[in-house]
């Protein structure tokens, strides 16, 4: 079955047909480094990871460039308030935004270009745009004329005489047209500039990425991926100004855009108390968790994230840990880690992930079953591969466990030995002593589960 996205373009789901099949360009939007990022930040970076991941098992170069926007206003206003320069606010936030994502296992782009790093690109691009007719001067400022391009409001889906209302556009009287956005700014004597043929200035946020996917993947890609809240005005003005500067050719081929995360069915936001940095979370539970989460909702839906589904996700992981951990000495050939045909297929179908991780516990209710070793060998190997697909299960299982040792509620070697009392009562037929353990031991979230190798325990999450 061919790969199949959901173009936000055309509104439906398209077979991927790559322009060129033996170089295959992904673009995806990265952060504004000005703080620590929340958990709606690191959605669209698993989420392209996944994609990237399988991607990478169907065509032989896959070129993956997620930006570095490090010059705005937010970030010179958050520097200029702690009295530092922008460089070292920025490689602060830069180094904790790898920190955070590599523990959800998020894989490394391709090339991970920064917006500071492309001046020259950026100020070719605007001549260009200059020179075709498309941008203008205007008191110190360059701005992308909205009119001239008979595409604009296309890929958002909206009539220009409607953008205005709700959108983040600045009204300026310095604009052709209210909807006009700026290439280039001037910038004061106290704050970071450049130098350009229009003055000291600094670009606006919409060509930085124009230059930089232009820079690194050609005039044409053919993914281009971010949150939904860009897609007006951020990827509508860069669709318009690479289509223009190129001479009329399509700026990128696919648009892929994830839902938003919501708190307990509100809107995560500052203003109520809600909002949920992805280093805070990382401080409570392990990577891949965060990860799993993400995963369960398909991501063009909004994740509601909630303290039940955080719990119920620790338990399907625990389980699916437990469970390698029973075949852990069972070696698996290489000719047999091959990804499950279900969740090939659920991944296949838009990165349909919520079905991609039930086809996944089919693996493991089939393991659990199975008879003989030669068949254990077969499922493990089926599983691994097509957990490796979604980032998970990449660890020991004695890793994974090994990390809830110093939240015991008691300590090892008490549960050990009721452990063994419980043991030694069953042997004894003395069923309710042994049941008064196991009741003891739940009540202190431990879960005994008896296996023919004998009882073991874990925590109950």
């Amino acid at each position: 079955m061919p790969l199949q996205l959901f173009n936000s373009e055309s509104k439906q789901k398209e077979p991927f047909q790559p322009e060129n099949p033996e170089r295959v360009t992904l673009y995806l939007c990265g952060p504004t480094v000005y703080n620590y990022t929340h958990i709606g930040n690191a959605r669209p970076a698993v989420v392209i990871d996944v994609l990237f991941r399988l991607l990478q098992t169907r065509y032989p170069r896959v070129d993956y460039a997620r930006n570095i926007t490090d010059v705005d206003d937010k970030i010179i206003q958050a520097a200029s308030e702690e009295g530092i320069d922008i460089g070292q606010l920025t490689q602060r936030y830069t180094r904790a935004w790898h920190e955070d994502i590599a523990q959800l296992g998020v894989l490394p782009p391709t090339v991970e270009p920064r917006a500071t790093e492309h001046m020259d690109e950026m100020i070719q691009m605007i001549r260009t745009l200059i020179e075709k007719g498309f941008a203008y001067e205007s008191r110190g400022h360059v701005l992308f004329d909205v009119t001239r391009f008979d595409g604009y409001g296309q890929l958002s889906h909206r009539k220009l005489e409607d953008m205005l209302a709700g959108a983040r556009v600045e009204v300026a009287d310095y604009k052709h047209h209210p909807g006009d956005f700026v290439l280039w700014k001037p910038a004061g004597d106290d704050q970071p500039g450049w130098d350009s043929p229009w003055g000291r200035g600094r670009p606006g946020w919409h060509i930085e990425c124009s230059a930089m996917s232009e820079k690194h993947l050609g005039e044409t890609i053919d993914i281009h991926a971010g949150g939904r809240d860009l897609l007006f005005p951020h990827h509508e003005n860069e669709r318009a100004q690479s289509t223009c500067a190129h001479g009329g050719k399509t700026f990128a081929r696919y648009w892929v855009h994830n839902a938003m995360i919501n708190v307990d069915n509100e809107k995560m936001s500052k203003s109520l108390g809600n909002f949920l940095l992805t280093r805070e979370l990382l401080k409570q539970h392990p990577g891949e968790l965060l990860r799993f989460i993400l995963l369960t909702a398909h991501y063009r839906k909004v994740l509601d994230w909630t303290d039940a589904l955080v719990a119920q996700c620790r338990t399907r992981l625990d389980r699916m840990y437990n469970s390698l951990q029973q075949v852990e000495d069972l070696t698996v050939p290489d000719e047999w880690l091959l990804p499950d045909d279900k969740v090939l297929a659920a991944l296949e179908d838009d990165l349909n992930t919520p079905e991609a991780l039930a086809a996944l516990n089919e693996c493991f209710h089939a393991l659990n079953k199975a008879g003989d070793d030669e068949e254990k060998r077969r499922l493990k190997g089926r599983i691994l591969a097509s957990a490796t697909l979604l980032g998970i299960l990449q660890q020991e299982p004695a890793r994974w466990f090994a990390a809830d040792t110093q939240a015991l509620p008691m300590p090892e070697a008490d549960i050990e030995q009721l452990l063994a009392e419980r043991t030694e009562a069953r042997q004894q037929r003395d069923f309710a002593r042994a049941d008064a353990i196991r009741d003891e031991l739940l009540a202190k979230g431990i879960l005994i589960e008896d296996s023919p190798e004998g009882p073991k325990w874990r925590l109950n999450r």
